[in-house]
This record gives structure tokens, sequence and C-alpha cells, in this order.
């Protein structure tokens, strides 16, 4: 980037102005860091414990997975510092005599390769920094809580982790690191210091004197594999990352490099004063310099610094709810919702309490993720991110199960293990707990949604006419704000009906399903159940791939006539749900594509009387049709339930339906899969009343034949016939054609037959004359004949 030099200045002036009126400092207010490779001859050299060794050892080749974590427990321990000098500065207020600001900086040096983190807390003295840095497990934080036993510690019962630990992090990007610090209770600030691989430390007065006033300052001389942590944009995503919530503001001192113009007014000679020449130009002369080319222009490199505050969104989950206002959800909606558009549907924000504590913050969101309409389910990363006193720990726990991993939100927990274990809380019994209590949390959230009353309508501006009378016009009808949220995560409770078996029936009572008497609209499993009549005692099912597919189904026809409802499975997960509930309040799921669904009807005896009578007129039909079929049809049943069909294909209690054989099917990676696990079990149902079935038994053989008689030989029509009411059984019930070729070929004999074509062998081909070539006719080209401009709104089109 270029600029003039008259313009940068300006610009610089204006930078400064603005950042002095934020609070920040310019580079040039920073006092110098601790930079020498050796220490003085004066320092007092220390061994590290043993314990400390073996500790220093296992976090920088075991502990920590990811480095980045260095800068997370660094920010930490320096949260615990100020927290530390704000409490106790309430009955000390002389403590902030040196500096009032609670704050920690970052700044790096990308051409010395190192990256400085300091914070005007509690400070720590000589002897603080020999056994706090020298001694695993030892922390002012430890100490200071130790020496509050008999007071009131609810405000600093929360500070973070042990200083020992997180602070030996640092060299897992360090060769050697610089700590400075100075307390109040020590008059000189002095310098703890340590190389990686060493079994000792150095501390020696700063020979910089009282540069801090109060605080601690870490230097980190950075590895050679670990010199990009001194860039601006990698440190502010990670303490944007980990830190965003800290209450103490953390600023980022980024490094810019500028190229400015230099006029040539501003060359000086060597004595620093500008040549002049007497010599007089002609006009000839200056006219030919103006055709002269242009000097090159000159540019100097200018380097500077301004401070950035990075954590600075709210953390308002620590807030009351009464003090919390809807705007404030919405806005920290798209703080936590990165990476997903749209608002959210609703949220929920609670305070558990109990053998476990911790606070929440949980979001619905009103679009699908764009993971869910692919069915990429496996790449979808959790949306909860794990805090302990605003310190993020981890955002890739399973905070949630995955058929709730569209949620998103922040939980806060005091009572998470913060020692070497941080890497590996997933394994922890609290964070089982933890999770527990969050599904229901986020359960009863969807549960409280789906019972909101429907939203009050708009006032809408009326239309009247010329005599004044208001015009009627029709309203579109509303839906309920839960349905349409239904509709782009039901397929994800449904999965938590499969895979969540200690909440499916919260889960189930989240479900909505059109039905055959809902007129398009959702209703929920409780209203079916308080909709059912007396007669009624299970809740039928019938499954398709859409809805004109179960709509238009023969199967409904029974129990259209009986004003009986039944539920609508259109989505391919729902028969795999129905196989895991089986039953609601008590009311057992019944398919109506099932051979044996029971109908109620008013007279059993009646109905049993007529099946026993129908089952010996039709024995000798049902026979021959078995053993015509094969094995394409398990066998042969009398229909109870079919109005205007001849026959109908029907699925066993305990086989597939024709919709799951589908399904079955076109999954992508099934192979090796036999026809007996993929396919239904088939039963024929044929109706008794129709006059096919009727004049099918005309013609197929009696039960037992007569002594001496000729063998009975059925005729090839009444073989076609038959054959073809079983593929118009099969499409009745949703199953494919078992014979296409065979279909094919008894629908080309009726063709045949009602054309009455006495061969259907091919004609001759044409020999047409031989014609010149004439060149398209564009006015008329072969097949736009029909097409009219009036067709077209040219208006609409994009031209």
């Amino acid at each position: 980037m270029r600029f003039h030099r008259l313009a940068f200045a300006a610009a610089i002036f204006a930078v400064g102005s603005l950042t002095q009126q934020h609070g920040f400092a310019l580079a040039a207010d920073e006092a110098p860091t601790a930079n020498e490779d050796i220490p003085p001859a004066d320092a007092e050299n220390f061994e590290f414990q043993a314990e400390v060794n073996r500790m220093m050892d296992i976090v920088v080749n075991s502990l920590y997975q990811n480095k980045d974590v260095f800068l997370r427990e660094l920010i930490s321990n320096a949260s615990d510092a100020l927290d530390k000098i704000r409490f106790l500065s309430l009955t000390k207020p002389e403590l902030l005599k040196e500096k009032e600001d609670f704050e920690i900086r970052i700044e790096y040096n990308s051409e010395a390769n190192t990256l400085t983190v300091r914070d005007s807390g509690v400070g720590m003295t000589h002897d603080d920094l020999v056994e706090n840095l020298g001694t695993v497990a030892r922390s002012g934080t430890t100490k200071f809580l130790d020496a509050l036993q008999e007071q009131d510690k609810n405000d600093v019962s929360g500070l973070i982790g042990k200083f020992g630990v997180g602070f030996y992090s640092s060299f897992l990007v360090a060769d050697r690191v610089t700590v400075a610090s100075k307390n109040a209770a020590d008059s000189k600030q002095y310098i703890w210091e340590s190389r990686n691989g060493e079994d000792k430390f150095h501390v020696y007065p700063d020979p910089r004197g009282n540069s801090l006033g109060r605080g601690t300052e870490i230097t980190l001389h950075l590895k050679e594999d670990a010199v990009d942590y001194a860039d601006g944009d990698r440190l502010r995503n990670l303490v944007t990352h980990y830190s965003e919530f800290v209450t103490h503001p953390i600023h980022l001192r980024i490094t810019s490099t500028t190229e400015v113009e230099v006029d040539d007014e501003e060359e000086s000679t060597e004595d620093g004063e500008e040549k002049k020449d007497d010599i007089e130009v002609s006009d000839e002369e200056d006219s030919s310099e103006d055709g002269e080319e242009e000097k090159p222009k000159k540019y100097e490199t200018i380097v500077t610094h301004e401070w950035e505050e990075i954590n600075n969104n709210p953390a308002i989950w620590t807030r009351e709810k009464e003090e919390i206002t809807d705007e404030e959800y919405r806005d920290f909606w798209h703080v936590v919702a990165k990476g997903v558009s749209g608002d959210c549907a609703r949220w929920n924000h609670f305070n558990a309490e109990g053998n476990i504590n911790f606070k929440s913050l949980l979001y619905m969101p009103e679009e699908i993720p764009d993971n869910y309409q692919f069915g990429q389910i496996d790449k979808i990363v959790g949306g909860l991110k794990l805090y302990v006193r605003k310190v993020l720990i981890s955002d890739e726990f399973d905070l949630m199960p995955k058929y709730l991993s569209f949620i998103r939100g922040v939980v806060d927990s005091d009572d998470l293990p913060l020692n070497v274990n941080r890497e590996t809380l997933q394994e922890s019994k609290i964070t089982k707990v933890i999770k527990k209590k969050l599904v229901r949390k986020a359960l009863d959230m969807i549960r409280a949604f789906s019972k909101e009353e429907m939203p009050a309508d708009d006032e809408e501006e009326v239309e009247v006419d010329e005599e004044g009378n208001v015009i009627e016009t029709e309203k579109e009808e509303k839906v309920h704000p839960y349905i349409e949220w239904y509709k782009h995560f039901n397929a994800n409770l449904k999965m938590g009906i499969i895979e969540d078996e200690p909440n499916r029936g919260r889960i189930m009572k989240l479900l909505r399903f059109q039905t055959s008497k809902s007129d398009g609209k959702w209703v929920s499993l409780e209203e079916y159940v308080e909709n059912m009549g007396p007669l009624q005692k299970d809740i039928y099912t019938i499954a398709g791939a859409g809805l004109d597919d179960v709509q238009q189904s023969p199967f409904l026809d029974r129990f259209n006539e009986k004003d009986m409802e039944v539920v609508f499975l259109t989505d391919p997960v729902d028969e795999y749900m129905i196989q895991q509930i089986r039953d609601f309040d008590g009311k057992k799921f019944s398919a109506i594509s099932a051979e044996n669904v029971k109908i109620p009807d008013e007279d059993e005896d009646l109905a049993k009387r007529r099946e026993k009578a129908y089952k010996k007129k039709f024995k000798p039909l049902t026979k021959y049709l078995k053993k015509l079929y094969g094995p394409s049809v398990m066998r042969i049943a009398i229909s109870k339930r079919l109005g205007k069909q001849p026959a109908i294909l029907s699925s066993s209690e305990y086989g597939n339906s024709a919709n799951m054989e589908r399904i079955m099917r076109a999954q992508a990676y099934q192979t090796g899969q036999s026809q007996m696990m993929a396919g239904a079990m088939k039963v024929m149902e044929i109706n008794p009343r129709h006059p096919i079935v009727t004049k099918l038994l005309e013609g197929c053989p009696p039960e037992e034949e007569e002594e001496g008689a000729d063998p009975f030989v059925v005729s090839t029509e009444s073989n076609e016939a038959a054959m073809l009411l079983l593929d118009m059984a099969a499409l009745n019930g949703g199953f494919e054609i078992p014979d296409v070729k065979g279909h094919n070929r008894r629908v080309t004999k009726f063709l045949q037959a009602s054309l009455n074509l006495d061969s259907l062998g091919l004609e001759d081909e044409i020999d047409p004359p031989e014609e010149d070539d004439d060149a398209p006719d564009l006015d008329g080209m072969e097949g736009m004949e029909g097409l009219n401009m009036g067709d077209f709104n040219l208006d609409e089109m994009d031209l």
C-alpha cells in the first residue's frame, strides 16, 4: 500500500488520536522487553525440582495435542492475576497506585521472533518466582485460595487453572522463556529465565528497573518451527477463538508496513542547502524539456504500530436473564453462530444447579445448516463451546448428540477439572453429566416453542369499493412458526427417536404429521390420539414416497369409508423410526399396508361369518393363483378392506413395506444383500366382491375334480388375465411389477386385440425418391410451427 508522505502523516495523527481516545497506548509508550540472551553475572541459579523436569517433558511431548493452547494458558494466568489484584484492591486501594488499569497486552516482533504477553495483575516477588515457577502445580492462585479459607471466596473461587502446568505450555513453542514481574510488596522488579530442556532457571533484578509498574510480562523466544506465531492475524484468531469472552480487555499490537511517496522537493544537497541554477533557459529549450519522461517516484518504507482490542464481545450468559433484552440475545446469536446463515428461532438461558453447576445459553437456528441439505451429517461440527470462567476450553466436545448438532451456544462450568487432563475432558464424568442436562434443556426449549400460541395477525389495510363497502379478500392461512422450523429439522428429531432411547418419549411429543383428515395441516401424536373414535385401538400409518403417493393409495379406501384418520409417513427416515417406537400413549402403530391390519367393525360376528364364507368360496381360486404366481407372492388372502380395486399386494406384519423395499434398494453403498432381506414378504389380497375376481373363479380348476372326468385345463386367456391381475395388484400396493417383460407382452396382446390387428409384423421400409438439397427454411423450421411469439412475455425475459 502506498501513500503520499503528507497524507500518511495526517492519517497517522488521526489514528493516534483515535487509539488514545479508546484507552490504547502507542508503541512508543511501551517499555522495552528483556531480550538479553545471557543472564548477568549476578543472576541466581536454581535447580528445577525433579517432578518439574518430568512435567515439562510431558507438557512438551504428550499433554497438549495442539500447540495453540499455550496462548490460552498464558491469557488465563494473566486473567487470574488481574482478578487477584482487583479483589485485593477492594480493601487495599493503594495497590493500584502504580497502575489503575486492569488489562492484558500482547505484542510480537517478527524480526526477533518473540512474543510477549503482559498483564497489570498482582505480579510476583522474588520468592514467588522461585517457588511458583520452579515447583509443579504450585501457583499463586492455589496459595491465594488457601489464604482465604476463612473468608467469603465467592469472588475468587473460580480462578482458573494451575499456573505451573499452564505456564510450562510456553515451552511448546519457545526455546527460551523470560518472565519479568513486579509485585507491590517488593521494591524491585525481577526476571525469571530458563531455556527449553535445561534443568535449571535463573532469577535476577531487572536491569530496566520498574518498567511494569505492577504485573507480569512473559516473553517467548520462539522456536524455528513456531515463528508463525509472531503474526498479527494468527494471534488475533487465537485470542478470538480461546479468550473472546475474558473479562479483562486484551489488546494486541498490530505491526504494519506502508510505502510512502518521497517528494523531490524534500531531497537536499550534502551541505543541507538546495541547489540553485542561475542559467537562463529559452522558450525552445523549455519546451523541449516538457517532452522528457517523468522521473520515477521514490518511496520510503514506514513501519507503524497500533493497539487493537480483541475481546469486545460481552459474555451475556454470565448475567441474569431479566437484565438481558431480546435484542442482546439476537446480537449474541451472530457471535456464536459463525458459519450458520439466518437468525435464531428461539433460545434458552439457564443456570444448572446441583451436583454440577454450570451456566448455558442455547440457540435454535431458523435455517438448516448447509451440511444437512446435502446429507453430510458426519461432517457437522458440534455447535457448543465449553468455557471455564469465560475462557474457552474446547469447541470440539460432543456436548450434544448428533441429532441435536444444529444447536448453537455456550456452556460455562466451574466444576470441570482444569489440570493436566484438559485435553481429555471428553472422558470426564462431569462432562457426561453436563451433556445429559444440556440435551434435556434443548428438548425443553423445542417443546416450549411447539406449545406457543399462534402469533397475532398483523393489522392489514382494507380495500373499499366506490360505495365505501369493505371488499372481502381471501386471507392466506397462517402457519405456526414451529411448523416452519419443524419442516427443516424434523429428520433430526426422528433420528433422535432412533438413537436416544432415554429421551424417546420427550422427542415423540415434538413430532408433527400430515394425516388423511388434517387437510394439509400438521398434527401431533397427542392430537391424533385425542381425535380417535371409540372403536379405534391403533394409530394407523401409511408410508410412501410423497404426499400425492399416499393420498391416492387404495389402502386408504376402507379407512376413509370408516372415517378413520391415517398418519402419512413421507420421509425416508419415518419407517426406520416407527420400527423403534411401536406405540405412543399405549396405542400401537399399525401400518394399513400390512395384511393383518385390524379395522374396527360394529358387528364383529357378522364380519367373521363373512370372512369364513368367502374363504370357502374362493379356495379354488386362491390355490390356483398361488401355484401360478409361485415365489412372487408369499400367499393369497381374501381382503376385508378393498373397495373398488380387484386386488392389491400388501406386506406381512413383520416384513418390509413397499416403501421400505424401495428405500433399501436405493442405498448407494448396499452390496451383497439378499433378496430375502431387502424385499418385502408380499401377500396378494383379492376382492371377493369384484367382478374380475368372480370371473377368474369361474375359469380356475375346481378344488376337487370328479372321478373319471378329464383334467381341468385353464384357458390361456384366464392365465394371462390372472398375471395382469398380479401386475395391477403390485402397482396398487406400491411395488414394482414382478415380470416387466411379461407385462409388456401381455399389454401388447391387449392392444393388438383392441385394434383388431391380424399381425404384429413390421411393414417394409419405405424407399423415397432422391431430391435436390434445399436450403433450410428459417421461417418455418421443423418443430417450430406450433410456436407463437404471443406465448412469450418479453417483459419478463432477461435479455
